[in-house]
C-alpha cells in the first residue's frame, strides 16, 4: 500500500501564539504539537563583523521528524520571518545533513527526535531584538504546519557558552563547501534516456549512498543514488516530469558525506568542471 500522508486543515493545525519574552539566551518553550516543542536559543553575543548565531531548537520523540530545506515529495518547507525584528537585516539557516526518509514511494529529506538549526543573522545595530515567526512541517501520525513566534534579545551582557556551545556542536553537523584538495566529484551528465543525472565521482573514499543533489529552487526532486554499469558513474534519478531544456546549464548542489564529515560543491549540469 503506498505512502499517504495525512495533513490537518491549516485552520485546524495552526495554533497561535503570543510573542513571550527570552530570558537570556533562550525563550520559553511553546508546544506546537503533542509532545513537541520549540524555541529560540542565542549565543547572546554579536561578533565585531556584525553577526550573531541564534537557533531553532525542536524537542520532539525519535519518530517524530520535520524537514530540511529541500523537503522533498510529501514534506513541508519551513518559513521564518523576521520582519517584526529590530536591527536584523539578514538571515540565514545553516542547514545540517539531513537523514534520507522514504516511504513507499515517496521521498523526503527529514530530521527526527529532537534538532538544532542553526540560523546565522546580520544586524545592522547591536542592540538588535529578534521576533520570528516561525511555521515548520511537524510529522508523526499526521503531519501538521504548526506554528510559534518568539521574541529574543541577540546581545546580552554575558555570552551564554551553554547555548554557544549546543550551536556550534548543530554548526558541526553541517557540510561545508569543498576548497582544499582535489576535487572529489568530477562532471554531472544529463541522462535523458535514463530520466536521472550522472555524476563522476573522483574520489573512492566518498560515501556514495549519502549523495544528495539538488537545485536552487529546489525543483526537480533527485532520488537515492543508484549504481551505474559505468565505473565511477553514480546516477541519481529525477523524480519530477523535466523537459531537457529545463536541466542542462542547470547548477545543482552536491551533499555529501566523508571520513572528515560533511561537504557540499556545485557543479553545472551537462557543463565541464574547470
Amino acid at each position: 500500500m503506498p505512502f499517504v500522508m495525512h495533513i490537518l486543515p491549516v485552520s485546524i493545525a495552526l495554533a497561535v501564539f503570543t510573542v513571550l519574552p527570552s530570558h537570556a539566551g533562550e525563550t520559553a518553550w511553546q508546544e506546537v504539537a503533542p509532545g513537541v516543542s520549540v524555541r529560540m536559543i542565542s549565543s547572546g553575543q554579536v561578533k565585531p563583523d556584525g553577526t550573531t548565531l541564534i537557533g531553532l531548537e525542536i524537542d520532539m520523540p525519535e519518530d517524530t521528524k520535520t524537514y530540511w530545506r529541500v523537503p522533498g515529495e510529501t514534506g513541508l518547507p519551513m518559513d521564518l520571518d523576521f520582519s517584526g525584528s529590530s536591527g536584523v537585516s539578514g538571515h540565514k539557516i545553516v542547514w545540517p545533513y539531513p537523514v534520507r526518509d522514504q516511504k513507499g514511494a515517496f521521498l523526503d529529506y527529514v530530521y527526527y527526535g529532537p534538532t538544532i538549526l542553526p540560523i546565522e543573522l546580520n544586524l545592522d545595530d547591536p542592540r538588535g531584538q529578534a521576533v520570528v515567526s516561525a511555521t515548520l512541517g511537524i510529522c508523526s501520525d499526521i503531519c501538521i504546519p504548526a506554528q510559534a513566534r518568539f521574541d529574543l534579545a541577540l546581545n546580552e551582557a554575558s555570552a551564554d557558552r551553554p547555548n554557544g556551545l549546543r550551536l556550534r556542536q548543530a554548526l558541526a553537523e553541517a557540510p561545508i563547501a569543498w576548497s582544499d584538495g582535489p576535487q572529489p566529484l568530477g562532471e554531472v551528465d544529463f541522462l535523458p534516456d535514463q530520466q536521472a543525472i550522472g555524476v563522476w565521482i573522483n574520489d573512492p573514499d566518498i560515501d556514495l549512498d549519502s549523495l544528495i543533489a539538488t537545485t536552487e529552487s529546489g525543483s526537480p526532486l533527485f532520488g537515492a543514488p543508484q549504481k551505474s554499469p559505468q565505473q565511477d558513474l553514480v546516477l541519481l534519478p529525477i523524480l519530477e516530469k523535466t523537459e531537457n531544456s529545463a536541466l542542462e546549464g542547470q547548477d545543482v548542489q552536491l551533499t555529501f558525506m566523508t571520513g572528515m564529515g560533511a561537504f557540499e560543491l556545485r557543479r553545472t549540469i551537462g557543463a565541464d568542471d574547470e
